[in-house]
C-alpha cells in the first residue's frame, strides 16, 4: 500500500508542478486576471486559474493509480461497495463543477449560478451512490441521507473557497486536512481508494504551493478552491464508509473545524449586518485572516497562524480516534496554555518586526502600497 501511496503522492506533485506555469500563460490569454481592490490583499495583477494544475495532477495521479491497482488485483470496482459507480460520480461531479467554477474565473457567475452548479455536483455525487447514509449501523432516512450529503458536500466546497483570501491560505490549510485525513484514514481500516485518492490531493496541493506561496506567482482561483473544498468533502465520505461510527464522523468536521467555522460565522455576520437573507451572498472583509491582518499581523504571519490552528484542530481529530476524548481534551488544553503563556512575547515580537519592516521600507522609499504597480 505504501508504495502506491508514494506513487499517487509523486505523479499528482510533479503533474501540477510541471503544469501550473502553462495556467499562468493560459490566464493572461483568457483574461483570469485578478485585479487589486480594497477588498483584496494583492497589490498587483495576478493569473488566477492556477487550480486547473491541482486539478489535473489529481486526476492524472488518481486514473493512473486506479488503473494500475485494478490489473495487480488490489483494487476490485466491482465490489459490493460499488466503487466503479462511486468514482464515476465522483470525477463527473468534479467536471461539473470545475466547468463552472473557470466560467466565473474568466467571465464571473452570480453567486446563484455558483450556487446551483454546486448544489447540482453534489446530487451527482449522491446520485451514484457516495452517501452519509449509516450512523452507528443505524441507517438514515433517504430524505436524511440526502440532505446531509449535499449539505455537507455544499457547504465544505465553500467553507474552502470563503478562506480562500490569502497567498497560499486555502491551498495550504487544504493540504493540512488532507495529512490529517490519510491518518485517519490509514489506521482506520478506511477503504484503499479514499487513500489513493486523499493522497493524490496531498501532491497536487504541493505541487501548486511554491507558485501559491507568498508572495504568489498565481492564484488556485474558483476553479481550484470549489474543486479542493468539494474533493476534500467527498473523498472524506468515502474514507469513513466503513467505519460509520459516531466519532469516525465528527472527524472530519473537526479537521476542516477551520473553514467551517469561518464560512458559519460570515453567513450569521452578514445576515444581521444585511438583515435579510440575500445579504449571504455579499462579500465583506470580516474573514478569520482579515482580522489577523487587522490585528497587525503580515499577510505570511496571517497563513501561518492559520496553518497552527488547523493543523492543531487536525491533531485532535486524531488523538481523538486513536486515544479517546481525555487524551484529546489534555493535549487541546496544553496547547492552548502553552499558547496563553507565549502569547504577550509573540506579539511583542511581531510589533518589534513590523517596527523594523517600516523603518526599513521608510529608507528605502518604497512604501508597500507603491511596491508592484504592473
Amino acid at each position: 500500500m505504501w508504495g502506491d501511496i508514494a506513487i499517487a503522492f509523486l505523479l499528482a506533485f510533479m503533474t501540477a508542478f510541471v503544469i501550473t506555469p502553462y495556467t499562468i500563460k493560459l490566464a493572461k490569454k483568457v483574461g483570469a486576471i485578478d485585479m487589486p481592490s480594497d477588498r483584496r490583499v494583492n497589490k498587483k495583477p495576478i493569473p488566477r486559474i492556477g487550480g486547473i494544475a491541482v486539478i489535473a495532477g489529481f486526476i492524472v495521479s488518481a486514473v493512473y493509480l486506479i488503473i494500475t491497482m485494478i490489473f495487480e488485483g488490489k483494487l476490485n470496482l466491482n465490489d459490493p461497495e460499488n466503487y466503479k459507480m462511486k468514482v464515476l460520480g465522483f470525477f463527473l461531479g468534479i467536471i461539473v463543477l470545475a466547468t463552472f467554477a473557470y466560467i466565473d474565473d474568466v467571465k464571473s457567475l452570480k453567486p446563484i449560478q455558483k450556487l446551483i452548479a454546486q448544489v447540482v455536483a453534489a446530487i451527482i455525487i449522491y446520485a451514484f451512490g457516495i452517501r452519509i447514509d449509516e450512523i452507528n449501523e443505524q441507517m438514515l432516512p433517504e430524505i436524511l441521507s440526502f440532505i446531509l450529503t449535499v449539505g455537507w458536500i455544499v457547504g465544505i466546497t465553500n467553507a474552502i473557497n470563503l478562506i480562500d483570501g490569502l497567498d497560499g491560505l486555502s491551498s495550504g490549510i487544504t493540504l493540512i486536512s488532507c495529512v490529517s485525513l490519510l491518518i485517519i484514514f490509514a489506521t482506520n481500516n478506511s477503504p484503499i481508494i479514499s487513500i489513493i485518492l486523499i493522497t493524490a490531493l496531498a501532491g497536487a496541493i504541493v505541487g501548486f504551493l511554491p507558485y501559491n506561496a507568498n508572495p504568489a506567482k498565481t492564484f488556485i482561483g474558483d476553479v481550484g478552491a470549489q474543486f479542493l473544498g468539494f474533493t476534500l468533502s467527498v473523498i472524506a465520505i468515502l474514507g469513513v464508509a466503513k467505519t460509520v461510527t459516531l466519532v469516525v464522523l465528527v472527524a472530519p468536521i473537526l479537521v476542516l473545524a477551520l473553514p467551517i467555522f469561518d464560512t458559519l460565522f460570515a453567513i450569521i455576520r452578514r445576515i444581521v449586518k444585511g438583515k435579510s437573507l440575500k445579504a449571504v451572498f455579499q462579500a465583506d472583509r470580516g474573514h478569520l485572516h482579515h482580522r489577523l491582518m487587522e490585528a497587525g499581523y503580515t499577510q505570511k504571519q496571517s497563513v501561518f497562524i492559520l496553518y497552527g490552528a488547523s493543523a492543531m484542530l487536525g491533531m485532535f481529530a486524531i488523538i481523538l480516534i486513536d486515544n479517546g476524548i481525555w487524551k484529546a481534551i489534555s493535549f487541546a488544553l496544553i496547547i492552548a496554555a502553552i499558547i496563553g503563556i507565549g502569547r504577550k512575547e509573540i506579539k511583542k515580537f511581531n510589533e518589534e518586526l513590523l517596527k523594523e519592516n517600516k523603518e526599513k521600507e521608510l529608507l528605502l522609499g518604497t512604501p508597500k502600497n507603491q511596491d508592484n504597480k504592473e
